[in-house]
């Protein structure tokens, strides 16, 4: 096995190096040049050793210039207090050709001068798509010191869910699941996590607050065991879910309900702890959209009248910064701006993205990634599903598996992709009304200072710079 150390140094090159178990910045010019590009795959498809070092001193890199994990929920209760208005974070699963994606997502940050966006991956993707999060982190990263964005970055668990058969067969085991989840989560640097209890909502219960009572609880308990690991400097953006995306619309009294049992659960176990600062409901959306027979997606009646009622309860009642849609990335897109029109907190997107990719990419990698899924995903087939429902349903099955060939598209494919993502972002942030909103992050953000000791010194832990730390420029 060959030197981590001397494969960091191989791919720096001149732009920093290793010196007394520090990493020194030599060039901050060349971090945006395809010196990134190795040190990203690096960690991605190097050996274990190798990865370690290197998501490392992508760590410590984004250090040194700013490019730092942080919370988004002294901006969300900035909103709930009020003091700004008018625009709805995207929050962004990146499945697949993750650090290129997310280099586009960055690029049109930049152009747009945006601020406010969140990048997310599910606890289901996390297996799927085979992306721990130490390597989403150290990806995402990456890609804004590719690009040259030098602002915080807010990293979110998306659907850290309590799965409901599990919890029914299993109530302590699979509440751990999620808690050993979360405890990895926060050491790689996602302070910003969305609880998903909803998954406990009990409609034969004979009254709201029963319905609800297992969702805020077992919210609550999540709560504590999050605040627990906090980072100093770092109050952790959460998020709870009052109604299961795919099913009726959510109500204003529902999220009462849910909003006083959680709060004065969470009062009385632990006074002074910070809750949740939105909440996610249901207005007639699906995850992925429903397919038809042809491949085609069915129409959505979304009702933003309930976004918008649920969210003024949210902000004048309860001081959190609204209310947060799922399953939005097939929308069409002349309904993204009556998101903002209506002051929807958050909204997130995600099979859109996977949509773009997979008709972009060669033929032949298709039809083998097809093949692929007719052996390994053919359980997850229906009776009656055509190909092309079948196909669309269980694709992401395949992110995984096919990680690195899609790492190592042509680069006419790739360049094809890039400005089909550019578009994309582009019109998005500029629909979500986030265009302009990095002077919200720098007034309301304070990403602390995280610095690491090299790997076999320090292992996973992290260790907060002095003062007069080394920026190494």
């Amino acid at each position: 096995m060959s030197n981590p150390l001397d494969s960091l140094h191989r791919v720096l090159g001149p732009v920093a190096a290793v010196e007394n178990h520090r990493m020194i910045l030599k060039e901050p010019a060349s971090l945006a040049s395809t010196r990134m590009d190795e040190l990203a795959r690096l960690a991605v498809f190097g050996d274990a050793d190798e990865k370690e070092w290197a998501r490392w001193a992508i760590h410590e890199l984004g250090q040194m210039v700013g490019v730092r994990p942080a919370s988004i929920h002294e901006l969300y209760m900035a909103r709930g207090r009020g003091e700004i208005a008018g625009f709805t974070v995207p929050a962004m699963n990146i499945r697949g050709m993750t650090y290129d994606t997310a280099r586009a997502i960055f690029r049109a940050a930049i152009k747009l001068n945006a601020g406010a966006f969140l990048l997310e991956i599910a606890r289901s993707e996390i297996a799927y798509t085979d992306q721990r999060p130490s390597e989403y982190v150290a990806v995402m990263t990456a890609a804004a010191l590719r690009e040259g964005y030098r602002h915080p970055i807010f990293i979110q668990g998306d659907h850290f869910q309590v799965n409901a058969k599990k919890y029914a067969a299993d109530p302590a085991a699979e509440v751990a699941a999620v808690k050993a989840l979360a405890t990895e989560a926060i050491a790689a640097g996602f302070y910003n996590i969305d609880l998903d209890t909803s998954t406990l909502v009990d409609l034969s219960k004979p009254n709201l607050e029963e319905q609800q009572r297992l969702n805020y609880e077992i919210g609550v308990e999540l709560t504590r065991h999050v605040r627990g690991l906090e980072p100093m400097g770092v109050t952790i953006s959460l998020g709870a879910e009052i109604g299961e995306v795919g099913t009726e619309n959510s109500t204003v009294p529902e999220l009462r309900a849910f909003m006083n049992g959680y709060s004065s659960t969470l009062l009385k176990q632990a006074p002074g702890m910070v809750g949740i600062s939105k909440i996610s409901v249901q207005s007639g959306t699906s995850h992925g959209g429903v397919v038809l027979a042809d491949g085609s997606i069915k129409d959505v009646k979304l009702d933003f009248q309930t976004l918008e009622d649920l969210g003024r309860v949210a902000r004048t009642e309860y001081g959190i910064s609204g209310a947060v849609q799922h399953g939005a990335s097939t929308l069409p897109d002349k309904m993204f701006n009556n998101f903002p029109r209506t002051e929807t907190s958050e909204i997130h997107l995600a099979t859109g993205f996977q949509t773009m990719l997979y008709d972009m990419i060669p033929d032949a990698l298709r039809l083998e990634i097809y093949e692929w899924l007719r052996v390994n995903a053919k359980d997850e087939r229906k009776a009656g599903d055509t190909d092309e429902q079948f196909f669309y349903k269980s694709r992401k099955k395949a992110l995984g598996p096919f990680k690195k060939a899609l790492w190592s598209l042509p680069s006419s494919t790739q360049a094809e992709l890039a400005r089909a993502y550019d578009a994309k972002f582009e019109f998005l942030f500029s629909q979500l009304g986030v265009s302009g909103t990095l002077p919200y992050v720098e007034r309301y953000i304070d990403a602390p200072d995280q610095r690491r000791l090299a790997p076999h010194l320090s292992g996973p832990a992290v260790e907060a710079a002095p003062d007069d730390a080394d920026a190494g420029e």
